[in-house]
């Protein structure tokens, strides 16, 4: 139950929204204007602020700006029906958490009430993951289930010296979780990163293992490779399904004798390695492609560690963009912007090809382009716009033994199976976006933009 403070010159109005939000389980307080307002937050403490726009003595936006002047940080919804982009785009540069036109229905105030009390416990969550990452778990942002699995398991095979396959799509943050587990080692030596997909295979082994003066046309001094370069610390060969199975043999016998051989040396030099290796592939499935030998499979597999994709923990991206937009904010050198209600709720739908990356890129695109203190839909790429998605929708085929669309775009075949998906939800859950939100397992405020998306009722 959270306290909610409704504040309006209308007692009539003042007292639906109070059964309203009684009917939702929430404790109600009522005030008739902006001053009576302050008065009751000073003297009790209030999870969220409900208001009128125009009242007399003080408006809706000196009532936000009071709140704001004063450092107090809770959540403040306006309401108004002389609703203009003017006195929208003022109360979201003030602080308002939402912005709602009357006439309104009751289901409008109750989702943007959910969605202001949820969006508050992920800011308090996000002050407190800074300080669990201040405490050494590096540019790691997350507190869905997905993620706290992820941090334990890494709790658990940091220390030891295991070695680790990290699994997962491009942009889940792979070598971020390579560098948290050589953080969380204690290690004195460095951290290496070497990718096997990005130097050519006739160097990889130089690179490797370095290689003495004269040892091939070029060689003109010795070289330290990065073998050499890791002892004492953590060695991460990314991308190593990439690595040729010769120099994969080579490797194995490294991992085994903790001994390297430098191209053209006569004799082994002993290094203490700790290896994390990782790829994008399914390493199974890449050694029987003949891309990953068995034995060096099942010499770095002693622990496993999938990435969680940024699909699967949607809870998350809220945030991952507060994170971005901070850190944006400090290369751009300028105030950090909001993001608008409804660009959030596309953020939250997107399928994320691109993981956490893609969303990083598309956040400092926005930034870049947006020269106020408002991100809107505006700013997001064209993909993610629901007039875009919603222009062509060809019909899908609903089982693999039917004839294919004419079109085999992927999109537009999705959008359409989650239409349907939606649409079956709301039915089984009675026209309940709650419920339904639960059997669909996404947020309420993902939901509420989808059936806005594809035009449902």
């Amino acid at each position: 139950m959270k306290r909610i403070l409704v504040v309006d010159n209308e007692a009539k109005m003042r007292r639906i929204l109070e059964l309203s939000l009684k009917s939702m389980g929430h404790e109600v307080e009522q005030a008739g204007d902006g001053q009576e307002a302050l008065a009751k937050i000073e003297s009790g403490s209030f999870d969220l602020v409900l208001t009128d726009l125009r009242m007399p003595r003080l408006d809706g936006i000196g009532l936000l700006a009071a709140l704001r002047d004063a450092d107090n940080d809770i959540p403040v919804i306006v309401m108004t029906a002389y609703g203009t982009i003017e006195t929208a785009v003022a109360a979201m540069k003030v602080g308002a958490a939402d912005y709602i036109i009357r006439p309104f229905e009751m289901e409008t105030i109750e989702m943007a009430v959910t969605r202001a009390l949820t969006m508050q416990v992920v800011q308090r969550e996000n002050r407190f993951l800074k300080d669990e990452v201040s405490r050494g778990w590096g540019d790691f942002v997350g507190t869905s289930h997905a993620m706290q699995s992820l941090y334990e398991l890494l709790q658990q095979v940091a220390p030891t010296r295991s070695s680790v396959f990290v699994v997962g799509e491009t942009g889940t943050g792979k070598e971020l979780v390579a560098r948290a587990i050589h953080v969380a080692s204690g290690r004195s030596g460095l951290f290496v990163p070497i990718n096997c997909a990005a130097i050519p295979a006739d160097l990889l082994e130089s690179e490797l293992f370095g290689h003495v003066k004269g040892a091939f046309t070029g060689a003109v001094r010795d070289r330290i490779g990065k073998c050499e370069l890791a002892s004492g610390g953590t060695l991460f060969l990314d991308e190593i399904t990439e690595m040729p199975i010769g120099l994969q043999a080579k490797l194995l016998r490294v991992l085994q004798e903790s001994v390297i051989e430098k191209v053209g040396a006569n004799a082994a030099t002993p290094v203490d390695l700790r290896v994390v290796a990782a790829t994008n592939r399914d390493p199974l499935h890449s050694v029987d492609a003949g891309l990953l030998r068995r034995d060096l499979y099942f010499r770095l597999n002693v622990v496993r560690v999938d990435v969680p994709l940024l699909r699967d923990r949607r809870d998350d991206i809220p945030l991952l963009v507060d994170y971005f937009v901070q850190k944006y904010s400090a290369e751009l050198s300028r105030s950090p912007p909001r993001l608008s209600p409804e660009a959030l709720g596309m953020l939250e739908s997107y399928a994320w090809p691109g993981n956490v990356r893609e969303l990083e890129n598309l956040i400092e695109r926005a930034m870049v382009l947006c020269r106020g203190d408002l991100i809107t839909a505006a700013y997001l790429p064209a993909e993610l716009r629901p007039e875009q998605v919603a222009a062509v929708r060809p019909p899908v085929a609903p089982a693999t033994a039917q004839p294919l669309p004419q079109s085999l775009a992927l999109r537009p075949q999705v959008d359409e199976l989650e239409r349907r998906l939606i649409e079956a939800a709301l039915d089984s859950a009675g026209k309940n976006k709650a419920a339904a939100a639960r059997l669909l397992e996404i947020s309420e405020r993902a939901l509420w933009y989808k059936i806005k998306r594809y035009g449902l009722t």
